[in-house]
Order: structure tokens, then C-alpha cells, then sequence
């Protein structure tokens, strides 16, 4: 999708900080809640999808493009209020989040009145919170020094995404190849980019989303929303254990599990996501655009 066919605008969360987003389509409202490492730029496939039938608001979650920062005290709460408040712009009754924007739709399903639909692809909710407060103090002080690729390689073994073969890699070959990979990124990228050197330092927010939300799967039971409940058999391993949970607990839930996807295939190709196919793309657009049609 070019930039031109979205237009920008920007809503006022509860505690004063702007959440910018852009928009596109006609139609019925639908939030699309981006992952980590990633922006409201990518799910501009997805979004050209829906935008057939759906009018679509891709928001930048805090630390991303034109939404302010995130503050100390940021929460899962903090997150919910920021997608509360373009839910009411767009006075949307249906939503779809990826990963900890997946946990974060899924929160607000519980907590917000209004939302009827929500189509989730494996979102971010797992059974221990403890291993993800630990991998954070040590990213919390790579960051700190401005060690961006050391801070990146610890996340990916902390949200376990290494594939076997690079866990059994020297952690100092791994910082260099990260580092190598942000910097041809950052070459290639056009001037509005987000690169993942710019988006690294939101993952301290992505942990902490995980950490609270672990273990919480009999909270859901008072969704009354329906849910789409999606994952890839190439997926976060992780995350599989919480969606199987997840499909007992939600009272209206359908569950769908895509064979060879992995955990970035309803994402925009690029970046963090090389793997990306503009073919997964359009058939999770297909499944979530019938879903959200269904009366």
C-alpha cells in the first residue's frame, strides 16, 4: 500500500500522551494492534486487505513514529487506555492484534465496553511471567549503555524467537551479525522507516506486557466478544501452550492454526520479518475479513 493512500491523524490517551495512527478504507471501523519490533507500518498488507470492506486504523503504539513515549509507569493498562481511546475515535467494535498487541486486544475485550469482535494472531500470553523478568534487567542495562544489537540478542532468547541453530552460536558473533543486519536495514530503509535500531528500546515495554499478563487465562473467561484465535504450526513455541488455554477459557472462540506460518506471517515483509509472504498475508486477511463480516 503506498503512503498516500493512508491518511494520519492522532487521539489523546487518558494520561495526555498522543497515540498517532493512520487510516484507510471505507466501511465499518477495525483497529489493527501491531507486535513488537514492529509499527502501525507493519500490517499495511493486511490493511489493504480489509480496507475493501472495513475502514481500517493502524495505530503506533508508544515509542513508534508520531505517539509519545512511554512513561515509567507504563502497564498493560497503560496500553489498553491508548487502544480505548482510538477505539473511540473510530468508533470501532471490532479489533485485531498481533502478539503483545494480541494480549493487549485481548485485555481490552475483557475490560472495555463495546468490542464484539477480535481476531488475535498468537498473541503474547504465556503461563510464567519469572523468565521474562529476568532476561529484562540484563536488556534494561545493554540498553542503558547503548549496546542496541547486545539488547536485541538478549530479547530474542528471552521471548525464546532463536531458532536451535543460533543458540548454540557465541553470544558476541550473534551481537555483530544483529548489529551488521540494522545497519544494512538502515541503508535500505526509506526516510519515514521505523528501523528496528529506532524500535529496540520498546522492547523493555513488550517484556513487561508479557510478565503481567502470565498467567492471567482465567481472567478471559468473562470475554463476551467472539475471538479468532490464530497461530502458525512454525510459530513461537511458546506461545502455543496459551492459545490451546485460551480456546477453553473464551466462551466464544473459533481457533485456527495456519500450517508452515510463523509468528510474523499476517506482518508486512521486511526487517525483523525476512521471512514475510505477501500470500500468508492475504489468507489471514481472508479468514479475519470473514470473520468480521459475520453478523
Amino acid at each position: 500500500m503506498k503512503t498516500a493512500d493512508l491518511t494520519q491523524d492522532v487521539v489523546t490517551s487518558r494520561d495526555g500522551t498522543e497515540i498517532a495512527y493512520y487510516k484507510t478504507g471505507s466501511g465499518p471501523a477495525v483497529v489493527v494492534l501491531h507486535g513488537s519490533m514492529e509499527s502501525a507500518r507493519s500490517h499495511t498488507l493486511l490493511a489493504e486487505a480489509l480496507a475493501e470492506d472495513f475502514t481500517v486504523y493502524l495505530p503506533d503504539r508508544r515509542g513508534r513514529g508520531r505517539s509519545g513515549p512511554h512513561r515509567p509507569d507504563h502497564s498493560v493498562r497503560t496500553e489498553v487506555e491508548d487502544l480505548e481511546a482510538v477505539l473511540t475515535a473510530a468508533q470501532a467494535e471490532r479489533a485485531f492484534g498481533v502478539s503483545a498487541g494480541g494480549a493487549v486486544v485481548l485485555e481490552a475485550a475483557r475490560t472495555v465496553p463495546g468490542l464484539k469482535k477480535v481476531a488475535l494472531y498468537e498473541p503474547a500470553i504465556v503461563a510464567d511471567g519469572a523468565p521474562h523478568r529476568a532476561w529484562l534487567t540484563r536488556f534494561d542495562e545493554e540498553i542503558a549503555r547503548g549496546d542496541l544489537a547486545a539488547g536485541m540478542v538478549t530479547s530474542m532468547f528471552g521471548f525464546e524467537m532463536a531458532p536451535p541453530f543460533l543458540k548454540v552460536m557465541p553470544r558476541g558473533l550473534l551481537r555483530w551479525m544483529t548489529e551488521k543486519m540494522m545497519a544494512k536495514e538502515e541503508r535500505q530503509a526509506d526516510a519515514a522507516a521505523i528501523t528496528m535500531r529506532q524500535l529496540a528500546p520498546t522492547i523493555h515495554a513488550e517484556g513487561t506486557i508479557v510478565a503481567e499478563l502470565a498467567g492471567t487465562f482465567d481472567n478471559f473467561r468473562t470475554v463476551d466478544a467472539d475471538v479468532l484465535l490464530m497461530g502458525g504450526s512454525k510459530g513461537l513455541r511458546g506461545l502455543e501452550p496459551g492459545r490451546a488455554t485460551l480456546e477453553k477459557v473464551l466462551p466464544h472462540c473459533r481457533r485456527i492454526e495456519f500450517d508452515g506460518y510463523d509468528h510474523g506471517s499476517s506482518s508486512d515483509p521486511g526487517g525483523v520479518n525476512p521471512n514475510g509472504s505477501p500470500e500468508a498475508v492475504r489468507r489471514i486477511a481472508a479468514e479475519v475479513k470473514s470473520f468480521f463480516k459475520q453478523s
